[in-house]
């Protein structure tokens, strides 16, 4: 939208050149509430423009429902074990692998778990998924990955 300017009032055209640039309606972006998903989104959310119910019509975020995993890598996960243990969200592994650390990442809220990092500790993880290379750096520490089946869809 062009500055308005008083020095300009009274003139024929207000600054806006020949009085032909101004007449039709491709001069303020399209008659009615054209562009109201499109280049004049903003002002048709302020004014609560609904063109309808049909979904190609409604805001990107409200057609897709995408569920994002929540990842943590191995290295993070090597290093948050003692902060698990003095939580008991952690615990000594005293079953048939020898003396370890399991840890239950569907616990702490972590869908995934990455490759990135080192492990140090001997670890049994119970997950719902796991990459090939931390599955690989977990066992090379001399743990064990328990795959969690997760249910529905």
């Amino acid at each position: 939208m062009k500055k308005r300017v008083k020095r300009i009032r009274g003139t024929r055209t207000c600054g806006g050149g020949s009085a032909k640039k101004r007449r039709g309606k491709g001069s303020k972006g399209g008659s009615g509430n054209a562009g109201a998903f499109k280049h004049h989104f903003l002002r048709s959310l302020k004014m609560g423009i609904r063109k309808g119910k049909n979904k190609s019509q409604l805001p990107l975020q409200s057609r897709t429902a995408k569920r994002f995993d929540t990842v943590m890598n191995v290295g993070d996960l090597d290093n948050m074990v003692e902060e698990q243990m003095k939580a008991e969200k952690a615990k000594a592994d005293d079953t048939g692998t020898g003396t370890g650390i399991y840890l239950d990442a569907t616990q702490l809220g972590i869908d995934k778990i990455l490759g990135k990092g080192n492990v140090t500790r001997k670890l049994t993880l119970k997950t719902n998924k796991i990459s090939t290379l931390a599955r690989e750096k977990i066992e090379s520490a001399g743990g064990a990955v328990e795959i969690e089946a997760t249910s529905g869809a």
